[in-house]
């Protein structure tokens, strides 16, 4: 029986790297976005095309699961996440709600409708974290406060879950080559200078000399999920950021 993995924010980066990985693991693949991308959705089994920040669509997610006769869940990676880049006081209440109901409320939800599921095979939960809720930006409060958030709740869900055999842990990607790092270079850009000439220089900014790439997150993402692998682990939260905490950001290099 092949194993199977629901993967959220699945036509992003590093969501469609990671489905393209457990794919090419023989896995069976299932992956929601709000949003279909024909180029990045070749390696799923099942599409869902769903917003997860609407709980009523994690539940029409969990009912396609059903439908399709999938009965156990060994994998569920929370990939899905969003960014508003505003100030404090111009982020509106409505901005705040749908960050957070994005970034965790969705995982909130999809941990309890995956429980059942994973309870049957002693599956494993990976989050997709984010250094900003270590060290930060300007003008993305929200999403720094929601990322904040998922490494506790990734800790408590780890421990409830734990005596079910479900392991819960974090992956925490510093810059990594996305389109929402480029986006964010972009809103800093002087007009003056290529996206690529700022993204090599934020690379060499890092004691590692680069920027990581998405290959690299689903490995480790894959790994955390891989029981035959990772089945000492859970609760915790793994860094990934080519060095870039490690160094006072006093230090010139």
């Amino acid at each position: 029986m092949l194993k199977t993995v629901l993967i959220t924010g699945a036509c992003g980066d590093i969501g469609s790297a990671t489905a393209s990985l457990f794919k090419s693991e023989g896995w069976f693949v299932i992956g929601v976005d709000k949003t279909k991308r024909e180029d990045k959705c070749r390696h799923h089994d099942i599409f869902i095309e769903s917003d997860i920040s609407e709980t009523r669509n994690i539940d029409s997610i969990f009912s396609v699961v059903s439908d399709n006769k999938i009965m156990q869940l060994d994998g569920l990676v929370n990939c899905a996440a969003i960014q508003v880049a505003k100030s404090i006081i111009d982020t509106t209440e409505e901005d705040w709600d749908y960050v957070f109901n994005s970034n965790i409320k969705s995982v909130f939800n999809a941990a309890k409708k995956a429980y059942p599921l994973m309870k049957q095979c002693k599956g494993a939960i990976v989050n997709i974290g984010s250094v900003h809720s270590y060290a930060t930006s300007r003008n993305i409060s929200a999403y720094a406060a929601s990322k904040g958030a998922l490494l506790a709740y990734t800790r408590s869900l780890a421990l409830e879950f734990v005596d079910d055999g479900i392991r819960v842990n974090c992956v925490v990607p510093g810059a990594v080559n996305t389109n929402m790092l480029t986006e964010g270079l972009e809103r800093g850009n002087d007009g003056f200078t290529t996206t690529k000439v700022m993204l090599d220089n934020l690379g060499l900014r890092h004691p590692i000399k680069r920027v990581g790439e998405p290959s690299e997150i689903a490995s480790l993402i894959h790994f955390l999920i891989d029981s035959t692998k990772s089945a000492f682990i859970t609760g915790q939260s793994f860094i990934i950021d080519g060095g870039a905490l490690a160094q006072l950001s006093t230090e010139v290099y």
